[in-house]
C-alpha cells in the first residue's frame, strides 16, 4: 500500500491596511487558476480561497505542493494588493459584513442553513489518504475516530472570534458545530450499513449529496480516499506536514494492524467527544482521558505516546522527520498559543493578524 495524500487549505483574504477580512471578488482564483488550474478555487465566502495538491506519493511530494501553492497565492494575492493568512478564524472580522460567493450551489446552502451558514466564516485543513477498499476504509475509520482530538488539539489555531479572546484554543469548530451531519461520526459495522444511511438521507431530502456529510472524518464521497476534517489551518507549512504526515502514519498503522489480524479498540463517540471538547478548550495544554486506564493524562504526554504508537510505519513511508516535527510543536506552542502571545504582549488584534500573515509565508 502507498497511502497516498492530498492536502487542502483554506485561506483568509485579508486588506493589508485595516487587516480584515475582504472579499476579493474571486479576483486571486482567476489569477491562480492560470498557474494552478483547478487546485485553486472559491469557497462560500468571498474573503476564503481554497487550495488543493494533486496526489502526492509521499510526504515529501506533499510538502514541495504545500509550500508552492502558499508562495504562489501570496504572490497573486500581493500583486492584487491582498494577503492570505492561515488560522482556523480571524481576530475580529465579523462574519455579518462579508459578502457570500455568488453560486447556486452556495444560495441553496445559505437559504438551507439560514445563519449558521452565512456565520460559517472559518478555515479549516482536510487531509485525503487514498484507500480504495470501502470496507477497509470504514473499518480504519472507526478506529482514526480516537485520535482525531489528539490531532486536533495540536492543530488549534482559532482563539479569537469577532474581536474577543474566546477562551477557546479552537473557536472553529464551536461555529462549525451549528451545522448538520458534523463531528465525531458514530461506528458503522460495514459499507453496505454506511451506504443505506447515506441513501435514506438522500431519499428523504435530509441531503441532495453525500458530500453533504460534513463529519471531522469521512469516506470521501467522490475520491477513493478517507478524508480527516477536524484540524484548524496551521500557521505554517511545516506544521500543516506534520500533521498530514501523522494522519498518514495513523492510517499505515491501522491498516497494518488490520491485516495482521489485529484490531485498535473502538470506542463510543460519546467518550471521544469528551476528548474533543477537551482539545478545543486547552490546546495540547490540557489533560485528555486515557479510555483504556480510565484516567485523565497531560495531552502532550499522550502525544508522545501517540508518535511511539506510530514508530514501526514511520520509516517506509519516508515521514520519521516530519512526524518528529510534532515535538517542536509541542515545545513552540500551537497556532493558538502563538496567537495568545502575541496578543498578551501587544493588546493588539490587527499586530496577531500580522503575525498570522507573516507566520503564514514562513520559509516559502
Amino acid at each position: 500500500m502507498k497511502f497516498t495524500l492530498g492536502i487542502e487549505e483554506e485561506y483568509q483574504v485579508i486588506d493589508p491596511v485595516t487587516r480584515e477580512l475582504v472579499s476579493h471578488d474571486q479576483k486571486i482564483v482567476t489569477e491562480a487558476t492560470k498557474v494552478l488550474d483547478d487546485q485553486v478555487k472559491a469557497e462560500m465566502h468571498q474573503a476564503v480561497v481554497e487550495v488543493g495538491t494533486n496526489i502526492c506519493e509521499n510526504i515529501a511530494d506533499a510538502k514541495k505542493q504545500v509550500t508552492h501553492l502558499r508562495k504562489s497565492i501570496s504572490g497573486i494575492a500581493n500583486n492584487l494588493g491582498f494577503k492570505i493568512g492561515a488560522a482556523g478564524t480571524h481576530p475580529f472580522s465579523k462574519w455579518e459584513t462579508q459578502l457570500i460567493t455568488p453560486n447556486p450551489r452556495y444560495e441553496e446552502i445559505v437559504k438551507e442553513l439560514q445563519d449558521t451558514a452565512r456565520s460559517n466564516l472559518i478555515f479549516g485543513l482536510h487531509v485525503h489518504v487514498g484507500m480504495a477498499d470501502k470496507n477497509m476504509a470504514l473499518h480504519l475509520v472507526n478506529a482514526m475516530r480516537y485520535f482525531l482530538p489528539h490531532l486536533y488539539a495540536l492543530s488549534t489555531n482559532s482563539p479569537f472570534w469577532e474581536g474577543r479572546n474566546t477562551g477557546f484554543k479552537s473557536f472553529r469548530s464551536k461555529v462549525f458545530d451549528k451545522f448538520p451531519r458534523t463531528g465525531i461520526p458514530g461506528i458503522f459495522d460495514n459499507y453496505a450499513q454506511y451506504e443505506n444511511y447515506v441513501n435514506l438521507l438522500v431519499k428523504t431530502k435530509c441531503i441532495d449529496n453525500p458530500k453533504k456529510i460534513w463529519w471531522d472524518i469521512r469516506i470521501h464521497p467522490i475520491f477513493p480516499t478517507l478524508e480527516v476534517r477536524i484540524c484548524d489551518v496551521p500557521l505554517t507549512v511545516d506544521e500543516t506536514i506534520c500533521i498530514a504526515a501523522l494522519i498518514q502514519a495513523l492510517v499505515a498503522k491501522l491498516y497494518k494492524l488490520r491485516t495482521q489480524n489485529l484490531n485498535f479498540m473502538v470506542y463510543h463517540r460519546a467518550l471521544i467527544n469528551e476528548n474533543k471538547w477537551r482539545a478545543g478548550r486547552y490546546g495540547i495544554d490540557g489533560k485528555m482521558i486515557d479510555f483504556g486506564l480510565e484516567k485523565e493524562i497531560e495531552t502532550k504526554l499522550l502525544m508522545h505516546e501517540f508518535v511511539a504508537f506510530l514508530d514501526d510505519v514511520l520509516d517506509d513511508l519516508g515521514s520519521r522527520k516530519e512526524v518528529e516535527y510534532i515535538f517542536k510543536m509541542l515545545e513552540n506552542g500551537t497556532g493558538a498559543d502563538r496567537q495568545l502571545k502575541v496578543y498578551e504582549q501587544t493588546k493588539d488584534l490587527t499586530k496577531v493578524v500580522d503575525y498570522i500573515t507573516q507566520q503564514t509565508i514562513l520559509g516559502l
